[in-house]
């Protein structure tokens, strides 16, 4: 195998796991959040607009692991671009 491809394939499983790292944390965020939503106490209002700002860095590792997996390619050929086996 070509260290091209051998890149390729290993910058995609990196986004997958980047992809799959970021659900729980984005999943319990989201809950907490709608759970917390329409509490009185300010306590709880707080606490669902941190585990909300969580969520949205979780959705950002989401995007940024899809966009490794869509650009393996592009990167691996930018990384080994002198290497012509």
């Amino acid at each position: 195998m070509k260290s091209k491809q051998l890149a390729n394939v290993l910058i995609k499983v990196i986004g997958l796991y980047v992809c799959l790292s970021s659900i729980p944390g984005c999943v319990s965020g989201v809950l907490i959040a709608l759970t917390q939503l329409g509490s009185p106490k300010s306590d709880t209002a707080d606490m669902a607009m941190r585990m909300v700002a969580y969520s949205v860095g979780d959705v950002v590792q989401v995007v940024v692991g899809v966009i490794l997996i869509i650009k393996s390619r592009e990167l691996a050929e930018f990384w080994f671009k002198g290497d012509d086996e």
